[in-house]
């Protein structure tokens, strides 16, 4: 795990808008891009867990309902008129709601919630973000998919499934499509990681966790602060030729046939 008080200083002057930004990966993800230097712009639907965030660091918390056109657009002209650049765009914010299950059970208004919240603010916040950076002629975007858009699963959670897979498809496409202005678009794929909606989940399943658990090369669940870390590597210079890839930080998970006893 990742002590951000030894960290590089990577991003010094450079503006990162990081979505989904209360707790989580979002949370360790502010800490970690603050910690190599950057101003931080936190967005949350949550004001209380936002703020806090941003207080944390320094930065600039702006309230943000990630499926509204207006306020995405908002938040990233905030970035903008305050700090002068938007260098860095973790596009992070997610759902993963327990009426999203199998897709004999999961109805379509849940469907689409998750569609809506997954993918379509992905979509938002890429087409908010790059015309600054088309500008400035550079510019990362790390958009949070998951290994499930890589593999499929019995124990599905449908929606949020086709919803990772579409991230990836579209963060493939974007980095392509705008690589000789500079930007890069690349998909964070994160096995499974100890955040509060995880532990929340297996809490109340505990055969639901030993069943995902079994799978992984290392053992264990990630820990945020390791997600922060391929973030900030994505975000820097130190991956200038790393472009519209599925970056798998899933301790073996997607390699795995039979794990170690």
């Amino acid at each position: 795990m990742t002590d951000t008080t030894a960290v590089c200083r990577r991003l010094v002057g450079r503006t990162a808008v990081v979505t989904g930004a209360g707790s989580g990966i979002g949370l360790a993800t502010v800490r970690r891009l603050a910690a190599e230097g950057a101003h931080v712009v936190c967005a949350d639907v949550d004001e209380a867990s936002g703020k806090a965030a941003a207080e944390e660091v320094d930065g600039l918390f702006v309230r943000t309902d990630v499926t509204d056109a207006e306020q995405v657009e908002a938040l990233f002209k905030a970035a903008f008129d305050t700090y002068g650049s938007v260098d860095v765009a973790f596009n992070n914010a997610g759902i993963s709601p327990p009426e999203d299950d199998s897709i004999l059970e999961t109805g379509l208004d849940a469907w689409r919630r998750v569609q809506e919240v997954n993918l379509t603010s992905v979509y938002l916040c890429c087409k908010a973000a790059i015309p600054y950076m088309r500008r400035q002629g550079k510019g990362s975007i790390i958009n949070t998919a998951s290994f499930v858009a890589r593999m499929g699963a019995a124990t599905s959670q449908i929606s949020y499934t086709a919803s990772k897979g579409g991230v990836l498809a579209m963060s493939r496409e974007l980095g392509v499509q705008f690589a000789r202005e500079g930007i890069r678009v690349n998909a964070l794929c994160p096995g499974p990681v100890n955040t509060p909606l995880l532990q929340e989940l297996f809490a109340k399943d505990p055969e639901r966790a030993a069943r995902r658990l079994v799978h992984i090369p290392v053992g264990r669940f990630a820990e945020p602060t390791e997600m922060a870390a391929a973030v900030a590597f994505l975000a820097s210079d130190d991956s200038s030729f790393v472009n519209a890839t599925d970056f798998l930080v899933d301790g073996g998970l997607t390699g795995a046939y039979v794990t170690p006893l």
